[in-house]
Parts: C-alpha cells; structure tokens; sequence
C-alpha cells in the first residue's frame, strides 16, 4: 500500500508543480537539495543523486535541464577536478521559494484525498498524523492521545 500511496502522492504534486510553476517534480526535489543549508556551496552530483533517489546520469540530464533554465549551475567540485557539482542560482532559489507553498499544499491535498480511499486511508492518516484511521494507535504502537 505504501507503494500505491507514494505512486498517487508523486503523480499529484508533479502534475501541480507542472501546472502552477512549469517545473516538474525531480527539478523541485533537486532545487530543494541544492537550497537547503547543509548543501554548501555545492554538491557533487553524486551526492544529489542520493539526496533526490535518482540515478548519476538522470541528475546529470536533470541538472543539464535546470542549467538551461538558469536555475543551477555545474562546476568542478572543489578539491577534486575530475568531479563535477551543482549549485543553485538566484533564479532557482527564488523559483524554489515560490514553488514551495504550492508544494506543501499539493502535499497535503493528496493525503487528504487518500483518506477516503479504503486500502490507503490508513497509511495516509498515519504519514499525516502518526495515528492510524482505523485501530487509533500511533506509529510507536500505542494508544492514540485523547
């Protein structure tokens, strides 16, 4: 279920994302890898590869995408030439701040509409919550709070 779950959540926020902000969902995750504070200057594709789940060559096509778009860009990564990294312009931050309500609510919005699905509602309340819909424990296992 959990896989049904994450498959109708991904397709909702890519097609928001899509429609709102002309940027799909792997360009979002990847702007948001490159603007957090832990990434530093830049990361190498590598490491934004598994920060985003995506193989090396689809973050290289993808980072490719958002250079042409201005929203990244690829130098080689300090300490080591042979290397390539990414770091987020100006352009993309901003793009990544807009984006990110539309986002959050896109989030919200599929898990809410799974609620009413009888296979996922369940887990969808649990990744909401921490409580389940249907027994009213928590995710530890323990009576629900009252």
């Amino acid at each position: 279920m959990a896989v049904r779950l994450l498959g109708r959540v991904e397709k909702h926020l890519d097609e928001t994302l899509q429609r709102r902000h002309g940027l799909p969902l792997s360009e979002y995750r990847a702007l948001c890898a490159l603007a957090r504070p832990d990434s530093g200057a830049a990361l190498r594709m590598g490491e934004l590869a598994g920060r985003i789940g995506l193989k090396d060559s689809t973050v290289t096509r993808l980072v490719a995408r958002l250079e042409a778009q201005e929203l990244a860009e690829r130098a080689s990564a300090a300490g080591d030439g042979r290397a390539v990294a990414a770091t987020i312009t100006s352009a993309g931050r901003r793009r990544y701040v807009e984006a990110t309500p539309t986002y959050r609510a896109a989030l919200g919005d599929a898990l809410e509409s799974a609620l009413t699905n009888v296979y996922l509602a369940d887990l969808a309340a649990w990744v909401r919550t921490g409580e389940s819909a249907v027994s009213g424990a928590t995710a530890q296992g323990l009576p629900a709070r009252a």
